[in-house]
């Protein structure tokens, strides 16, 4: 009999390339983990690991072996789901991961909803980046996370993950209001964005606030500069939006913001041009776990606590 737990280092070991790197991320000693993993190849009877000096790739057996994981494991949490509903009320831990925006504009309402219906359940919020949810939701950290994607920045398809649309939003060039750029207007504003590639290039000499190197946000502004034809003169990288405009204010470059992190008490400082780009948020969980009374339960409290300005999708996934 194959050992579930065995399995699942085998599929974070397809997904994360070395031993080394599943052994950092689920908290086991690289020889711990490639005994397991040798374990389960007598178990298995074949060979599922072909070892290259240092670096180990899988074989046809092992990469149809992780095919079957990720079946297995679904179904796991199909039945983990099952078990929960049949309980009487929701409690226990439930681990959430969110990004900054979602943390201190939708979250906290959700959270307040969350524990009136459900005040056995321990909510508990770790503000993640939506590149690192996969592996957290995968490796068990995570029970369910808010994620997103941009236009120039699509979120790749991630094997035993599941999401469905929560949220979308426009995005704003955010400038110094003694430069500010044609058709500026208010985050509020509604009518036809100008011509983004047009509003970039007018900043293509500025010095530019991204966020920091290997982050969604910081792809989405190099890549819609790039698509306008230049790259950007990248001066601050800060992630929290609140402080880029603070920056933007001081007259210490532009940026791309979402209307998340313009929403509130206007600047004048800071001139905001809306752009046709969007980004668009989702709850992710593992693949199996959407009927989870818990995941289930939070991802309405969410759905409820979206600001009524943000464009909702009109179904799930």
């Amino acid at each position: 009999m194959l050992d579930v737990r065995r399995l699942r280092l085998l599929r974070e070991l397809a997904r994360r390339g070395t031993i080394a790197a599943v052994a950092e991320a689920l908290a086991f000693s690289p020889s711990a983990v490639s005994q397991q993993l040798s374990v389960l190849e007598r178990e298995a009877g074949l060979p599922l690991l072909e070892r290259t000096g240092r670096r180990v790739r899988l074989t046809p057996a092992g990469q149809n072996l992780v095919r079957h994981a990720d079946a297995v494991l679904e179904r796991l949490e199909e039945a983990a789901a099952d078990l929960a509903e049949a309980r009487s009320g929701l409690a226990g831990a439930l681990r959430i991961g969110a990004f900054p925006t979602a943390t201190r504009a939708i979250v906290p309402a959700a959270l307040a909803a969350l524990a009136r219906r459900h005040p056995g359940l321990e909510p508990m919020v770790s503000e993640t980046d939506p590149a690192a949810v996969a592996h957290a939701l995968r490796a068990g950290d995570l029970d369910v996370a808010l994620v997103h994607e941009y236009d120039f920045v699509p979120a790749p398809r991630e094997p035993g993950l599941a999401t469905q649309p929560l949220y979308r939003e426009p995005m704003y060039l955010a400038a110094p209001a003694q430069a500010p750029s044609a058709g500026a207007v208010r985050a509020s504003d509604s009518g036809p964005a100008p011509d983004q590639g047009a509003v970039l290039r007018a900043h293509a000499d500025d010095p530019w606030i991204t966020a920091t190197h290997g982050t969604l946000c910081h792809a989405m502004a190099v890549r819609a500069c790039q698509a306008a034809g230049f790259s950007p003169r990248i001066r601050h990288r800060v992630d929290e939006f609140p402080a880029v405009l603070a920056l933007v204010a001081a007259g210490q470059g532009v940026a791309v913001v979402p209307q998340l992190g313009v929403m509130g008490p206007a600047d004048p400082a800071v001139s905001l041009t809306r752009l046709p780009m969007e980004r668009r948020t989702k709850v992710a969980f593992r693949s199996g776990a959407a009927a989870h009374p818990a995941v289930a339960a939070f991802a309405a409290a969410l759905r409820a606590a979206v600001p009524p300005e943000l464009a909702t999708p009109d179904s799930p996934e």
